[in-house]
């Protein structure tokens, strides 16, 4: 697939190369093409790779990865045509943290309840599912660093893009069972709430390969 990873910062820069390495065309999209970050990843990542504007790596992209920093995001994705966004699957993989008062950071408070929801607000013919935000970078790439039946939460208004955001987790190693559907894009607040907890448990940890498990099998039904 032809995919848009808006963001250039680690975790647009990793996951864009695991999704390469996947057999994925992506784009790293930036404020400004050419810039240092982005030149060196499309040399360090190889075929399969190259990167742009924003707005230039979303024209043509099938799936729009947003791993923008949450608070600019919907900044970021008002730099795009319209048109582009059209029926094209949004994946919104960021958190909107406030760092204002230092760190750890607290939630900003968004518009309509969740980032996710925000985004979908304003593009409203895109189709937003969120999912990779509750865990880190690390982790998105290479499920297995953490042992057992962790889980991946997936949240989205629509099947057919959370289908295909399924296909884009099984390329990374996350097994179907892992994946628990949350239901609507509504359910994106409570992924993105679970944020605050994780840097106070990463700080506990002193790394960032954990997850959340459940003590039963996972069940992917997706719940109201």
């Amino acid at each position: 697939m032809q995919i848009a990873m808006l963001g250039t910062g680690s975790v647009g820069r990793t996951l864009g190369a695991a999704l390469v390495r996947a057999g994925h065309q992506v784009v790293l999209g930036s404020r400004t093409a050419g810039g240092d970050t982005a030149t060196g990843w499309v040399r360090g990542v190889g075929d399969g790779a190259s990167e742009g504007t924003f707005a230039t790596a979303v024209a043509g992209a099938e799936v729009v990865v947003n791993a923008t920093a949450g608070t600019a995001s919907l900044d970021v994705l008002a730099a795009c045509a319209p048109d582009d966004l059209d029926g094209v699957v949004l994946l919104d993989v960021a958190n909107p943290l406030d760092f204002s008062a230092g760190f750890p950071p607290s939630l900003a408070p968004m518009p309509n309840g969740s980032l996710a929801e925000s985004l979908q607000a304003a593009h409203p013919r895109a189709r937003v599912v969120k999912a990779f935000s509750t865990t880190a970078v690390e982790v998105m790439v290479d499920p297995g660093a953490v042992p057992g039946d962790h889980i991946l939460p997936i949240a989205g208004d629509d099947g057919a893009a959370k289908a295909v955001v399924r296909g884009i987790a099984a390329d990374l190693g996350w097994r179907p069972g892992q994946l628990i559907d949350l239901g609507g894009l509504k359910a994106a607040r409570a992924m993105e709430m679970w944020l605050p907890l994780w840097v106070r448990l990463y700080g506990h940890v002193g790394h960032p390969q954990f997850n959340l498990a459940l003590p039963t099998a996972a069940d992917p039904t997706p719940r109201s």
